[in-house]
């Protein structure tokens, strides 16, 4: 195992939901949080702050570090990876969360679109897993996190540029874990099983109450995941689900947002169709 106490983590798309309950879950292990994102000043159609995310990892007994940047800047992303060495002294983890959303048939997506999920997803987590490397080979290792699904392509008709863009964070993931390994890098992928509680899902109309689970799930299977020796760990899309259970964790009563009813697989299905029909759901 790897201990987390005191481990510098950087967090993209910190002001809300997934990722604001990754970083209050890594406070109460004793991390040092760098929590980055547009949102600084409170939004009436999005609730949550960066500003309020580092109250909440504060009150969990973390340290918090708030930087506002825009992913599609590669200079800000930069920026953000020497402000965390410089604010901690080093950097441990990236959790690359910051993501855009928009699904539509081919036809229907125009280029100003294509170019912001892209920007969002893809070419930030490039340049911000670029930046980080030469940092978590000075620290001896370290751990970098997509926030992005498993590969399959039968999946992709009326989603197909968001999800070109989320594999290209899971295949970025996939090489940096290769080329790495000799420096003590581990890079993973991490998608959930069922719709998560976001105001994204919210505001998307992606279901209702009794098809989600809340951050949570997602929050403990980065734990998890990342208190695993980077060393040891090698590559893997991983869903929250099996991330958990190796943990010895295989009740998930407790992340349902509805807890009378328990989720079916959504948020796989839209990746690969068919996962419930072969797994026995």
């Amino acid at each position: 195992m790897w201990s987390l106490s005191g481990k510098v983590v950087l967090v993209t798309g910190a002001s809300r939901g997934v990722g604001a309950a990754c970083a209050v879950a890594l406070a109460k292990h004793g991390c040092k949080l760098v929590l980055a994102a547009k949102t600084v000043e409170p939004d009436p159609r999005l609730p949550g702050t960066l500003v309020d995310t580092a109250r909440a990892v504060e009150a969990a007994g973390g340290q918090a570090h708030v930087v506002a940047f825009d992913a599609r800047d590669s200079q800000a992303c930069d920026a953000v990876v020497t402000e965390a060495v410089r604010r901690f002294g080093g950097l441990d983890v990236l959790i690359n969360h910051a993501g855009a959303i928009h699904w539509a048939p081919v036809a229907d997506w125009t280029v100003k679109r294509f170019d912001l999920v892209f920007g969002v997803n893809m070419r930030a987590s490039f340049a911000l897993s670029r930046a980080a490397i030469p940092q978590l080979r000075a620290r001896g290792g370290g751990h970098i996190l997509m926030m992005s699904p498993p590969m399959v392509a039968h999946a992709l008709p009326g989603k197909a540029p968001y999800l070109v863009s989320k594999w290209g964070m899971t295949a970025l993931a996939q090489a940096i874990d290769a080329e790495e390994s000799s420096h003590g890098i581990s890079a993973s992928a991490l998608w959930p099983v069922t719709g998560i509680r976001t105001a994204a899902t919210e505001n998307l109309g992606m279901g209702e109450a009794k098809e989600w689970r809340t951050p949570a799930i997602l929050a403990d299977a980065t734990v998890a995941l990342l208190a695993q020796d980077p060393r040891h760990l090698r590559f893997r899309a991983w869903l929250d689900e099996e991330v958990l259970a190796e943990a010895g964790i295989n009740d998930f009563a407790g992340y349902r947002c509805d807890p009378d009813h328990e989720p079916l697989p959504m948020s796989i299905e839209l990746v690969d169709p068919g996962w419930s029909a072969r797994n026995g759901r």
